[in-house]
């Protein structure tokens, strides 16, 4: 594969990658959903984040609802699945943004990641971290570097022993490093993830 082979250049990021197993990235549909999901979420725990995932679906019949579906649901039957106000607001943000603006999927599979950061970034509720999630592991791009994620930012720290760097030094020295990455920095994102969580966190 070739992301393997052009990350592999990295003996840092080669060590890491020899411990793992990662699935190709693929194009997913109905990407409105998805960064509802993304949104519910946020600060959870994986396994808490797809019960209520579920409890979501559960509300309607056909378990995919349209984003007008997703809007005429009133915030209290939201709320009632484990949302927050907050999160159940956004989730509705997400669907009126997509109505309003007449978004399909292939619109967004058609625009580059530079573009959809910032389009997507309006959408009160939505941030660069949660489009990043979305251009990761809903549009399939391979070459997206989540800079600030803490998962993240605790690998490149552990990996290349760089815990004495303040935060502007850290962003820096991150950024070159990721540069040999490209045209894969998905899948080296991932790599570091999956490496994270058979490790201890770091302090």
């Amino acid at each position: 594969m070739d992301h393997v082979n052009h990350l592999s250049k990295d003996k840092y990021l080669r060590r890491i990658m020899q411990e793992q197993d990662i699935d190709i990235l693929v194009k997913r549909k109905q990407v409105y959903l998805h960064l509802c999901g993304s949104i519910m979420s946020q600060q959870l725990s994986t396994k808490v984040a797809a019960v209520i995932y579920e409890r979501f679906l559960n509300l309607y019949k056909n378990r995919k609802p349209t984003p007008q579906m997703i809007v005429e649901t009133p915030i209290e039957t939201l709320r009632g699945i484990g949302l927050s106000y907050a999160k159940a607001n956004y989730v509705q943000n997400v669907c009126r943004f997509f109505i309003d603006e007449k978004i399909t999927d292939a619109r967004l599979y058609k625009m580059s990641n530079e573009e959809l950061i910032p389009y997507l970034s309006q959408i009160k509720g939505v941030g660069q971290w949660t489009v990043e999630m979305i251009l990761m592991f809903t549009l399939g791009r391979e070459d997206v570097f989540a800079l600030d994620d803490l998962g993240i930012q605790q690998g490149i720290i552990k990996l290349y022993q760089l815990e004495n760097l303040d935060k502007k030094a850290l962003r820096e020295k991150m950024t070159e490093v990721s540069r040999k990455w490209s045209p894969y920095r998905t899948y080296a994102c991932r790599y570091l993830w999956g490496w994270k969580d058979t490790t201890p966190a770091v302090k």
